[in-house]
């Protein structure tokens, strides 16, 4: 966002003006919101969203231990996601092993 935000800083002014809005329209309690955030950080492999975030549920009344339940939910359903999905991706296998499926992947 830094180098946006010095060469093209319209384009940042416009996601300020985003959560602006939806700031304004949130129909959510404000630690709710820092615990999906906080997920969402998580998943996102944002350092400084995590960092924002675990500080922005805490100072909305978020315990360390609900927290570490956020931490643990995210990584458990990521991974959940992530099995499921490559196993999805990989349910030809044995066609790929044989070379009778084209990942379509320049040779």
């Amino acid at each position: 966002m830094r180098m946006l935000a010095e060469l093209f800083p319209e384009f940042t002014q416009k996601l300020d003006e985003i959560d602006a809005l939806y700031a304004s329209k949130r129909k959510i309690d404000e630690k709710t919101y820092q615990f999906i955030c906080f997920a969402l950080s998580i998943k996102g492999r944002s350092k400084p969203c995590v960092l924002k975030h675990f500080k922005g549920a805490l100072d909305a009344g978020a315990t360390v231990d609900e927290l570490t339940y956020i931490l643990a939910l995210t990584m458990r359903e990521a991974a959940g996601a992530d099995d499921c999905w490559t196993h999805d991706v990989l349910a030809e296998w044995e066609g790929i092993v044989a070379g009778t499926v084209d990942c379509g992947c320049p040779k």
